[in-house]
Formats: structure tokens, sequence, C-alpha cells
């Protein structure tokens, strides 16, 4: 599929503001609202935009404590297997295959330093876990929900 630089302000004008409604999209990046619907419905079907969500702040619900685990990993442990384990915990918010030495690294988000060594510890539980290496994050510097330079 073709993306083109009006496509690109569409997405990034979405991934700022999910909600704003396509006439408001279309006087952004002339066009009219159906023709903005059109190109957002094309985009969908294409799978670009795989749908819509709201943005929570984690610390208006009390999770303000995360770190980033490094997974070490028995024998031939596949990334589904990790994907699938990372799944049955509430507190994990990203999983991912790295190069280096750890096979993934999982980003964990919980209320306090008590609930992250809880969570910690039912992550090593995984039978195929055999270490893993935490370092706890103490401010954020950059977040961005987009993808790519942004563009709006």
């Amino acid at each position: 599929m073709q993306i083109d630089a009006v496509d690109q302000r569409i997405i990034a004008l979405l991934v700022a503001d999910a909600r704003a409604s396509y006439a408001d999209i279309g006087s952004r990046v002339s066009l009219s609202a159906p023709a903005v619907k059109r190109r957002v419905d094309r985009l969908r079907a294409a799978g670009v935009i795989r749908g819509f969500t709201a943005v929570v702040d984690p610390a208006a619900v009390g999770w303000t404590t995360e770190a980033f685990v490094e997974l070490f990993c028995a024998g031939r442990t596949t990334p589904a297997q990790i994907g699938v384990a990372a799944r049955r915990h509430p507190e994990v918010v990203g999983a991912y295959t790295v190069s280096g030495e750890a096979d993934a690294l999982v980003h964990l988000r919980a209320a306090d330093i008590a609930h992250l060594e809880e969570a910690l510890e039912r992550l090593r539980a995984e039978p195929f876990v055999t270490s893993t290496r935490s370092t706890i994050v103490l401010s954020r510097l950059v977040e961005s929900p987009g993808v790519g330079p942004s563009t709006v």
C-alpha cells in the first residue's frame, strides 16, 4: 500500500488525538471530511491503522513504579512462549525479543516497589526463566505514542 504525505499527516493527527473529527483533520490537511474518512477507512482496511484506544496516565491509576527486566531463558524458549507468559501478568506493558545477552526485555508497571517485587517474582517463576536483570525507571525523559517523526 502506498502511503503519501497526506496519509502520514492524517496518521500523525490521529496519534495526537484519536477523537479528532474528520472535519477537524480535513481542515489541517486541506481535505473534506468525507475524503479524510475514505483515507482512514483505507488505512484501517490495509492494517496501517489497527485501532483507536484511550491512553491512560499510569500515575492517575496509581501505577507509578516501573522497571525494565531482562529475561534469560532456558534452552530453546521461543518468542511465542515468552509472549504467552508475558500476557499472563497484568503488570507487563510490553515484551520484546532483543539482541545481546538477554533473550527478552519486559517492561513492567506497578503501584509501588512491593507490587513490582511481587510481579517480578511471578515473572521469575515462569518455567523457562533462568534469571533476570532489572532496571528501575527513575524518571521518563521522552515518551511518544506515535510512529516516526511528528508531522503534525
